[in-house]
């Protein structure tokens, strides 16, 4: 299916906007174009390209609101699908939490859009494969993985005026490498907007790596102990921290961030000094679409924590009319500050500690605190003396990213970390923390 240009998507987004009668339209168009190359046991298995474009209109009679979704962009199916938006609205009973959409806004173009990855094509999915499988085979291990690149489009408007109309690409990448025998397990992602920016043997070798030392793991005694963890390491946790920092749950009691007695804990101190975290659509390593796609709100740079103070709360449209405060854009990213060190240079600097590659299976044990727990998994490796020494079982742990915020010795150089395994395109370093709660063993490999 072909993708559309801004001008194509403005000419379909006025038609939708000059069919419907409702006291206000919204309008999304969404197309993309994603490649795929799934590989295991050394063995391409799957390969695709899918191709899908459709349109959402939303409106609204007052606070009754309905939705329609259609994939056909001729006037009689755009007329179509407004009429069924409206014929639900009519029927819908009143949102109390309605807010009308937003007026014109100021979209700053973000770079999004890279062509080296538009261009990628089947003969570089499969050289990515190759370059995994090929470098594997040589060190007598097993690999499996999996490879996607995208081409989009997103467009939004409304009867207020509002237009947005913008292009991505981005790739990512997985990959876990085996011994034969099973004892010995590594693994590494990469994600990226601009495919000059990946190297899949690169990636693979990291991957082959850990595998080949990790086999033979030996039982430490569960505990605390310091922990270097890799960014992937902690994408997924601090992930369930990031989609906890909004107002609402804060002033309700609901979350980490509810002050006892009432209200929330914005500008308290809650983190380590080092600790730096901040939203930008702009940033070049992980761009974002410069709007919100919910509320279509304009993104702007948000500090979101500042030396270990909480800087920003989220306000969705109703929250923000009822406290009397802005409206916020969600964030497309998050974005941590770190150091100038390498991970092997915090391995180097570090006593006693436990190097973790990878954590796996998190999940919620208490919402306000934010305790979860989950397992370490793919190389996990005891530190004595600045060196790796023995690789070590896996544990499972019980942990809150608030306290391990608080607990950091030393913070590396940030890495970028996206695709399928965060809840947001992140850039991360990797972390010397103290303390680290693990509570029992695992023998998964």
């Amino acid at each position: 299916m072909k993708q559309l240009n801004q001008e194509q998507a403005k000419r379909i987004t006025d038609r939708v906007i000059a069919f419907s009668k409702a006291d206000e339209c919204n309008v999304s168009i969404q197309g993309n174009r994603t490649g795929n190359i799934r590989f295991a046991r050394n063995s391409v298995s799957t390969a695709g390209l899918t191709e899908d474009m459709q349109l959402a209109v939303r409106v609204a009679f007052g606070k009754r609101v309905g939705t329609a979704v259609i994939n056909e962009f001729d006037d009689k199916s755009l007329e179509k699908a407004v009429r069924r938006a409206e014929e639900l609205a009519r029927l819908a009973p009143e949102n109390p939490e309605f807010v009308p959409s937003v007026s014109k806004q100021d979209y700053l173009t973000t770079k999004t859009f890279m062509s080296s990855t538009a261009g990628i094509d089947p003969d570089y999915r499969a050289e990515v494969a190759a370059a995994a499988i090929g470098a594997a085979r040589a060190k007598k291990l097993v690999t499996a993985g999996f490879f996607t690149d995208n081409s989009s489009f997103a467009c939004i408007a409304n009867s207020k005026g509002v237009f947005g109309f913008q292009e991505f690409t981005d790739l990512s990448f997985t990959c876990t490498a085996r011994t034969e025998d099973g004892r010995g397990s590594g693994w590494v992602t990469r994600s990226a907007v601009d495919a000059r920016r990946f190297n899949a043997r690169e990636a693979a070798d990291i991957a082959i790596d850990k595998a080949l030392r990790s086999v033979d793991a030996k039982a430490l005694e569960p505990g605390r102990y310091t922990v270097i963890l890799e960014p992937a390491a902690t994408s997924e946790i601090l992930g369930n921290m990031f989609s906890s920092l909004g107002a609402r749950a804060a002033d309700e009691g609901r979350s980490f961030l509810a002050k006892k007695g009432g209200g929330n804990r914005l500008g308290e101190k809650l983190f380590d000094e080092q600790v730096n975290i901040w939203a930008d659509p702009w940033n070049p390593d992980v761009p974002v679409a410069p709007w919100d796609n919910n509320t279509m709100i304009a993104r702007k740079r948000t500090d979101i924590v500042k030396n270990g103070r909480i800087a920003s709360l989220g306000y969705s449209p109703y929250w923000a009319q009822k406290t009397g405060n802005q409206a916020t854009a969600s964030h497309g990213n998050m974005i941590m500050a770190g150091g100038t060190k390498s991970l092997e240079e915090l391995v180097a600097g570090t006593k006693k500690g436990i190097v973790v590659t990878r954590t796996w299976y998190i999940r919620m044990v208490d919402p306000q605190s934010l305790l979860i727990t989950g397992l370490t998994r793919d190389g996990t490796f005891y530190v004595e003396n600045g060196k790796i020494k023995h690789p070590v079982k896996n544990f499972r742990f019980n942990e809150s990213p608030v306290t391990i915020l608080n607990n950091i010795d030393e913070l590396g150089k940030p890495e970028v970390i996206g695709g399928d395994e965060a809840p947001f395109q992140m850039v991360l370093p990797p972390m010397k923390v103290r303390d680290f709660n693990f509570t029992s063993l695992s023998d998964a490999v």
